[in-house]
Order: structure tokens, then C-alpha cells, then sequence
């Protein structure tokens, strides 16, 4: 049975309290933030990538190259028609089982739209084709900017562009994003180890993983596991009281 530890996120100090506790494993879902704390497993582990020390891999170089002719926008966190239709085959064709197949538009709206933070809705769009004039959507990322990093919050993309990895595609421009703005992390959600879902992490170089209260470099995947074990997660009285919250800033006089 899964268990989260959550806070909403509201308010004037919103970015400050997302800045500080996703330093600390949690990620963002609206306006609220989270980390797994199940009763015997502590499996996912939030990972990030340093970006001063990636470097591409051979397979990831390909990738690049593959789709050097997309074009990326940067906009606002606003839910289009467009991206709906193009997040109903992505979910249709990849996850027509998953928690999220029956969300409509309205709710898909609210996932992109209510974000009390730095947001960015990233779209990727190839040229028009077959002499049309309309260049065609392949591929969208919501994603937050945090002062250490972006944050990938969900991403989805054409599914019949399959064999052209656009879903490592995304990360790699993430990076380089992250990169020409200065910005030394890019988040990538939770991996846990030995799941062939969430193995596409651990082949980006320079990853790091929240374990043990501290962030670590990964080092080789399969020497970690998937613990399972009544004490392998603290209780939430000793979980909450270590998590460091940033600090109040009081008004001058």
C-alpha cells in the first residue's frame, strides 16, 4: 500500500518552501508536494543530474542528432487544445492502464495550469511536413525552475515518434537548458532500482539519487536495491523533524 508525506504549496513563500524541500526528495503534483514514505519500502529514490559533469553517451549523441530539426518554445503554463490531443494518444498508446488515462481536459488543465511556482510549459514541434504550413507538436514537458535546477514534472510525446527516443531526447535538452542558464541540476523524478520503467535514468551520466537523507552519486544501478523491510523507513514523527525548511524572512520596520 503506498504512503506519501505531503504540504501544500501556497502562499507568498511558495518557490522558497518548493526550492528547499525538493532538495530533499520531494516532487511537485499541483499545488502540492510529496515524497514516498511507505510503511517497509523506501524504493524510490529522487534522482538528479549534475550538469557541469554530463556528458552524452554515444547512444544519447545519436538521439541528438536524430532530432536536431525540432524546434523548442518555452511558454507559459497554459493547457492547449493541441497538447490535450497530443497527451490523450501518448496516454492512449503508453499508459491506457496507468492512473492518468481518464483524465479529461479540464483536469488536464489543472495539472499544467495550477502551479504556484516558477513554471514552464516546453514544447517541441517538428517542421510542417508534406507541404503543409503548420509545424506538427511532438513532444511537451512541464517543467519547474527551481534556484538550483529544472524539474521535469511530467512530460509526454508523439507516440508513433517512438524509435526516436524523444522521451531521452527531452532530458539531454533539459540539460543543455539547464546549462545555458547557469543552473547546476536537472530533476528527473524518482528511479528505483531493478524497475524496467524507470531504468532509462540510470543510463544518463553524472546522476545523482536522494538516499539515506543525503544526495549520493549513483555509482553502479544494480548495487542497489529495493529494500523492503519494516525498518527500512523511518517513522513520520523522526521523518519530519529532520526536514529542514527554509527560513522565516521578517519585514523591516
Amino acid at each position: 500500500m503506498e504512503r506519501k508525506l505531503f504540504t501544500a504549496l501556497q502562499g507568498e513563500h511558495a518557490q522558497r518552501l518548493n526550492d528547499a524541500l525538493s532538495k530533499q526528495g520531494f516532487r511537485r503534483s499541483q499545488n502540492v508536494l510529496y515524497r514516498p514514505s511507505c510503511a517497509e519500502c523506501s524504493a524510490c529514490l529522487s534522482a538528479r543530474i549534475r550538469v557541469a559533469d554530463f556528458q552524452p553517451n554515444r547512444t544519447q549523441r545519436k538521439i541528438l542528432r536524430r532530432n536536431a530539426d525540432l524546434r523548442r518554445n518555452a511558454t507559459s503554463p497554459w493547457a492547449t487544445e493541441d497538447q490535450y490531443a497530443l497527451f490523450r494518444r501518448y496516454l492512449d498508446e503508453r499508459h491506457a492502464d496507468g492512473g492518468m488515462a481518464d483524465m479529461d481536459i479540464f483536469e488536464f488543465a489543472a495539472m499544467i495550469e495550477e502551479t504556484p511556482i516558477r513554471s514552464r510549459v516546453i514544447e517541441y514541434s517538428r517542421p510542417a511536413r508534406d507541404g503543409g504550413r503548420r509545424s506538427e507538436l511532438a513532444a511537451v514537458s512541464l517543467t519547474d525552475v527551481f534556484d538550483d535546477g529544472l524539474s521535469m514534472v511530467y512530460s509526454f510525446y508523439e507516440p508513433d515518434l517512438q524509435n526516436d527516443s524523444l522521451g531521452t531526447y527531452l532530458i539531454l535538452d533539459h540539460v543543455e537548458i539547464a546549462r545555458e542558464a547557469g543552473l547546476p541540476y536537472v530533476y528527473l523524478g524518482y528511479w528505483v532500482p531493478g524497475s524496467r520503467k524507470m531504468g532509462y535514468k540510470a543510463r544518463f551520466g553524472a546522476l545523482e539519487i536522494y538516499k539515506g537523507g543525503a544526495w549520493q552519486d549513483i555509482g553502479a544501478p544494480d548495487d542497489h536495491t529495493a529494500e523492503l523491510h519494516p525498518l527500512s523507513v523511518d517513522p513520520i514523527a523522526e521523518q519530519v523533524a529532520r526536514i529542514a525548511l527554509p527560513e522565516a524572512r521578517g519585514t523591516a520596520d
